[in-house]
């Protein structure tokens, strides 16, 4: 790398780390989410036969990382379900999640758990990405991220933001942005549900945020 380049590139990974990008959910890399992934799907995974395929699916949605790992843990060791995570995962909110369900994401060590925690509340995906970046390669915060989010706050998020939730498409874009300003979790129970059922309202909800009134 040249001097310039040296020179200038913490700049730019400054600048990239700041600047408000729109999705609120990380980029998904390959692992399956284990509420939306089809049987089909569920099936290349190594390990899932029928019945702990047909028992994943009955149990939707799975509101938290912990939960899947209840389910899980009746037909997998300790052992086995960590090699299952990389391919099977739910992303885990940045600001609620507890230590056990941060010590599910693959690769997650007692330093990356110290980090994670030490920055909380992330106001997006933008702010943990500078935080993070300080300690592991862009590659790395990649790799991370596809686990995370951080809530998409209802009432301000863009277009974007609504699409970055898994299984939002431009419909629950246009009812999500129809009944501004949203103010509690039982107007979007109301609300959503008018377009799809109540487990799907459950799981679309762990994924949005109402800021309190100012």
């Amino acid at each position: 790398m040249s001097f310039t380049l040296r020179r200038f590139a913490p700049l730019a990974l400054l600048l990239l780390a700041t600047t408000p990008l729109a999705a609120q959910v990380g980029k998904n890399l390959g692992a399956l989410n284990p509420n939306l992934a089809t049987a089909e799907q569920l099936a290349t995974v190594p390990g899932m036969t029928p019945a702990i395929i047909e028992a994943v699916v009955a149990g939707r949605p799975y509101l938290t990382m912990t939960a899947l790992d209840a389910a899980l843990a009746k037909s997998f060791t300790v052992a086995q379900r960590k090699a299952l995570y990389p391919k099977l995962f739910l992303e885990v909110n940045l600001n609620t999640a507890t230590d056990a369900e941060f010590n599910l994401i693959p690769g997650m060590g007692p330093k990356m758990l110290k980090e994670f925690n030490e920055y909380r509340p992330y106001a997006s995906l933008a702010v943990w990405r500078k935080e993070i970046g300080k300690y592991v390669d862009a590659a790395e915060v990649a790799r991370f991220e596809q686990y995370v989010f951080v809530p998409v706050e209802l009432n301000t998020a863009t277009d974007e933001d609504i699409l970055s939730i898994p299984g939002a498409g431009r419909r629950m874009v246009r009812e999500f942005k129809e009944y501004r300003p949203w103010k509690n979790e039982a107007q979007f129970q109301k609300e959503i549900g008018k377009y799809v059922d109540a487990k799907e309202v459950a799981r679309l909800w762990r994924y949005v945020t109402i800021a309190p009134a100012k």
